[in-house]
């Protein structure tokens, strides 16, 4: 594991222990095994690692959506594993998903947000665009904003059950459904 892996991991640990505001850089250098002034190669400040963080939970994402939507599925099936992946992903990693939303909003790099979230974009409008090719979803379909906007509503109501709300399975199956039901008339797709 590099430094910079070491310091992000190391930062995740100690925000999940101390809070955002009660870490310090010297809690995170500690459990990264390295000297301070590593530190500052790096990273600028402690919330400045907040984007690098993002970046880790899109990669854990990307990684478990793309585990979970199979390939050879229909297009509506791959669309319920998407949300299930989704929120499997909030489920399992609520705590540093709030680490993010406040140190973010706590610091200038929430306009990085866009940037972090690229290849996750890029990954559902190319899905988007194979769908409308296809005839599933509705033409006038415009997959890069149509992907920002899933994506948001997905995690948005993923995070309601596992973020604000006391997890309760039942919650999570209805919120779902909901969801996936509301994808379905957005993008057209026929009732079957």
């Amino acid at each position: 594991m590099g430094k910079r892996t070491a310091i992000i991991q190391a930062a995740i640990a100690a925000f999940q222990e101390n809070g955002v505001e009660k870490t310090k850089i010297s809690d995170i250098v500690k459990k990264a095994q390295i000297a301070q002034g590593t530190f500052y190669l790096y990273f600028p400040s402690k919330l400045a690692l907040m984007p690098a963080i993002a970046e880790v939970m899109v990669e854990k994402t990307m990684e478990v959506v793309q585990k979970t939507v199979k390939e050879k599925a229909l297009f509506e099936r791959k669309l319920e594993q998407l949300v299930d992946a989704i929120f499997l992903v909030t489920e399992e990693y609520h705590d540093v998903l709030a680490l993010i939303y406040s140190g973010l909003a706590a610091t200038e790099h929430l306009k990085e947000w866009e940037t972090v979230y690229a290849p996750f974009y890029e990954w559902l409008s190319q899905f988007l665009q194979e769908g409308k090719a296809e005839g599933e979803i509705r033409s006038s379909i415009q997959p890069d904003r149509i992907a920002k906007l899933i994506i948001g509503l997905i995690e948005s109501a993923a995070e309601q059950i596992y973020l604000y709300d006391v997890s309760q399975e039942d919650q999570a199956r209805i919120q779902k459904a909901e969801v996936n039901e509301f994808l379905r008339y957005a993008l057209g797709m026929e009732e079957k």
